[in-house]
C-alpha cells in the first residue's frame, strides 16, 4: 500500500461528503469539491437549507459510507460516456463542456457514486479516516455573483479520533484568533459597507501598529540600498495595454473611469484605470531618463496602495479585500549582478521575517513552464541564481518543476504561524515579459543597448493582509514594539490624575505610546480594561508614587515588577525591545 497523502485524504473526505449529503436528501446538485490547506468543501445546489443542525446526520451517514471500504476506482472515458455518467447533473455537465477537445476525462467511482475528477484519492475509503463538518456558507457558482448561490459545506479529517480532537481544539483557538472579531474588539479596522465591500478604515490603534512596521520598513529598505518612490493610483489605459493587464487581468481590475480631455473642438475621451499592481509605474520610473550600467543595480519599494475587483465569496476580513498596500518593489539590474541581487533578497526576506516573529520559512521554487517568454541562457541563469540564494541562505525548499509563470521563474516563501498555519509572504518573481513590453534598455560599458534583468520582489506581500495574519498570530498581544499602546497610565484616583499625566509625558518624551486612563472607575476595573486591551506594561500611580517619583509596573508577560522610576522604567521598555530585535 502506498503512503497516503493529506491531499488525497482531503480530496476523497470532499466525494465521500457530497455522497453521504447525496443519499440524505432529495434533489441534490453537486458542484466541486476540493481538498483545501485546513480540510476540504463541496458545493451543492439542492431545495433543503443545510444548516448546522443538519450535520450529525451527514456525518453519521459519512461514517457509515467510510466503514463501507470501498475501493476509488479510477477510468478514463470518453465524453460520450461521461455525459451518461453525470446524466441530470447540470454543474457537473457545464464543467464537462469546459474540458477541450481531445483531452482525456477521468472518473472516479466509489461504491454506486461517480465523480468526474483528476484525483488523486485513497485506494479505499476506509484509509480516510474521520471526517467532521465545520461550518457551511453561499458561494456563487463559478465565482459570479450573476450565477445561483450554491451551499459550500466545509470539513476536516483526521486518521483517528485523537487526531481530529487536536484538529478541533487547534480550530477553536484559531476563531479565539480571528482577526475579524479581535480587530474589533481592540479596536484596530473597520470595513463598512456603505464604503464598498472590500475597503479597509484603519482606525487610530490599528493605524499606529501600521505606522510602526511602515516605519521598520522603510528604514531596512534604505539601509539594503533599495530608493523609495511614490506612484500614482491611476493610469491611462495604453499604460495597461502595453503591460499586459487589459489582456490577461482585466476581469480582476476595476472598470474603466472615461475623462474628457483636451478643450473645444481638440477634446476626446480618455480611459483611466486604477492600479491593480505597482509595476508598470516602476518601469516609468526607470524610463525616465537614459540608463547606463553605472545606475545599476536600481532598487526600487514602495509602499503601493493597489485595487482589485475581488468578487463576493472570495473576500475575507483583511486577507482578501479590494484595496490593499503592497510591499512592492522592483529590482532592474545587469547580468553579472543577478545572482548577487537574489542572494541579497533572500537574506532580506528572512531577516525582515524574523523581525515580526515568523523563524519558520519554507520556501518554493517554480521553474520554466512550457510555454514561455525569453531566451534559454537568462532563464537558466535566473533559476540556478534563485537555488544558489536559497541554498546558501539555509532555506528547505521544494521545487515545482514547470510552476513557473510564462514570463520568469520565482521563488515563494511560506511562514507558519503560533497555530502552525502556513501563510505565503514573500515572493521573488523574474520578469522576462515586461522589459520587452517596454523595451527596456540600459548602456553598456561597451557603448550599446543592453536589456536589463527585472525582478518583481515582496516581503510582506500586502500590509492589509500581513496584519491579519499578525494579529492572529499573537492573537491580538502585540509584542512591544509593535503594540499600539506601549504603556497605559493607571491613576488610582482622580488625585493622581496629574502626576499621571506626567509620567505619560515623560515616558512619551522617550518615544513610547502612552495613554492615561482617565475614566472615574475603580483601579481594579481599570487593570482589567487593560488587561483586555492587551497592553504590554501597565503603570500605577497614586499620592505615594508621586512622592517617591516612582511607579508600579505591572508587565503582560511577567506579572508585578514593583516599583520603578520612570527612568528605569524607560530603560527596561527598550531594553525589551532591543532584546526581540
Amino acid at each position: 500500500m502506498s503512503e497516503i497523502s493529506e491531499q488525497q485524504r482531503r480530496h476523497s473526505a470532499a466525494h465521500i461528503m457530497a455522497r453521504a449529503v447525496s443519499n440524505v436528501f432529495e434533489d441534490v446538485q453537486v458542484d466541486i469539491g476540493p481538498a483545501t490547506d485546513e480540510g476540504f468543501y463541496y458545493d451543492f445546489d439542492l431545495p433543503h437549507r443545510i444548516s448546522t443542525d443538519d450535520f450529525a446526520k451527514i456525518e453519521a451517514e459519512i461514517a457509515r459510507l467510510i466503514a463501507l471500504d470501498e475501493p476509488f476506482v479510477r477510468k478514463i472515458v470518453t465524453r460520450a460516456e461521461c455525459e451518461k455518467l453525470l446524466e441530470g447533473q447540470k454543474y457537473k455537465l457545464e464543467r464537462l463542456a469546459d474540458i477541450p477537445e481531445g483531452e482525456d476525462i477521468s472518473t472516479y467511482t466509489v461504491g454506486d457514486y461517480v465523480e468526474m475528477c483528476r484525483g488523486p484519492h485513497v485506494e479505499t475509503s476506509s484509509q480516510i479516516g474521520v471526517v467532521k463538518l465545520v461550518r457551511v456558507a453561499g458561494s456563487y457558482y463559478r465565482g459570479d455573483e450573476k450565477n445561483k448561490m450554491l451551499q459550500r459545506v466545509y470539513g476536516i479529517v483526521a486518521k483517528d479520533q485523537a487526531e481530529l480532537d487536536a484538529i478541533i481544539a487547534r480550530e477553536e483557538e484559531a476563531r479565539k484568533r480571528d482577526h475579524r472579531i479581535l480587530g474589533r474588539q481592540l479596536e484596530l479596522f473597520t470595513i463598512t459597507e456603505s464604503v464598498g465591500p472590500g475597503l479597509v478604515h484603519w482606525l487610530p490603534k490599528g493605524a499606529r501598529i501600521r505606522v510602526a512596521i511602515e516605519e521598520y520598513w522603510r528604514k531596512k529598505h534604505y539601509d539594503a540600498g533599495y530608493e523609495i518612490v511614490y506612484t500614482p493610483h491611476v493610469g491611462r489605459s495604453n499604460l495597461w495595454q502595453t503591460s499586459g493587464h487589459l489582456g490577461f487581468y482585466k476581469e480582476g481590475m476595476f472598470p474603466c473611469m472615461k475623462v474628457q480631455e483636451g478643450d473645444g473642438n481638440d477634446s476626446y475621451v480618455e480611459e483611466y484605470y486604477v492600479k491593480p499592481m505597482n509595476c508598470p509605474f516602476h518601469i516609468q520610473v526607470y524610463q525616465a531618463k537614459k540608463r547606463s550600467y553605472r545606475d545599476l543595480p536600481m532598487r526600487l519599494a514602495e509602499l503601493g496602495t493597489v485595487y482589485r475587483y475581488e468578487k463576493d465569496g472570495v473576500r475575507h476580513g483583511l486577507f482578501r479585500v479590494r484595496g490593499f498596500t503592497q510591499d512592492d518593489a522592483h529590482i532592474l539590474c545587469t547580468a553579472d549582478q543577478i545572482v548577487q541581487e537574489i542572494k541579497d533578497t533572500v537574506r532580506f526576506a528572512k531577516d525582515m521575517l524574523g523581525r515580526f516573529g515568523f523563524h519558520d520559512i519554507q520556501a518554493y521554487l517554480s521553474t520554466k513552464p512550457a510555454k514561455a517568454v525569453g531566451e534559454e541562457s537568462r532563464w537558466e541563469q535566473a533559476t540556478q541564481s534563485l537555488r544558489d540564494a536559497l541554498d546558501q541562505e539555509g532555506l528547505s525548499y521544494e521545487v515545482d518543476e514547470g510552476g513557473g509563470a510564462f514570463y520568469g521563474p520565482k521563488i515563494d516563501m511560506k511562514i507558519k504561524d503560533a497555530l502552525g498555519r502556513p501563510w505565503q509572504l514573500g515572493t521573488v518573481q523574474f520578469d522576462f515579459n515586461l522589459p520587452e513590453r517596454f523595451d527596456l534598455t540600459y548602456v553598456g560599458a561597451d557603448g550599446k543597448d543592453h536589456r536589463p534583468y527585472m525582478v518583481h520582489r515582496a516581503l510582506l506581500g500586502s500590509i492589509e493582509r500581513f496584519f491579519g495574519i499578525l494579529i492572529e498570530h499573537y492573537a491580538g498581544a502585540f509584542p512591544l514594539w509593535l503594540a499600539p499602546e506601549q504603556v497605559r497610565v493607571l491613576p488610582v484616583s482622580d488625585k493622581a490624575l496629574g502626576y499621571a499625566e506626567k509620567v505619560r509625558a515623560a515616558l512619551k518624551a522617550e518615544g513610547f505610546r502612552v495613554d492615561v486612563d482617565v475614566a472615574p472607575d475603580k483601579l481594579g476595573a481599570k487593570i482589567r480594561e487593560a488587561t483586555l486591551q492587551k497592553v504590554p506594561f501597565q503603570v500605577v500611580v497614586g499620592p505615594r508614587d508621586e512622592a517617591a517619583g516612582t511607579v508600579s509596573v505591572r508587565s503582560r508577560a511577567d506579572g508585578d515588577l514593583g516599583a520603578m522610576t520612570i527612568a528605569d522604567l524607560a530603560k527596561h521598555l527598550k531594553e525589551k525591545i532591543e532584546a526581540a530585535s
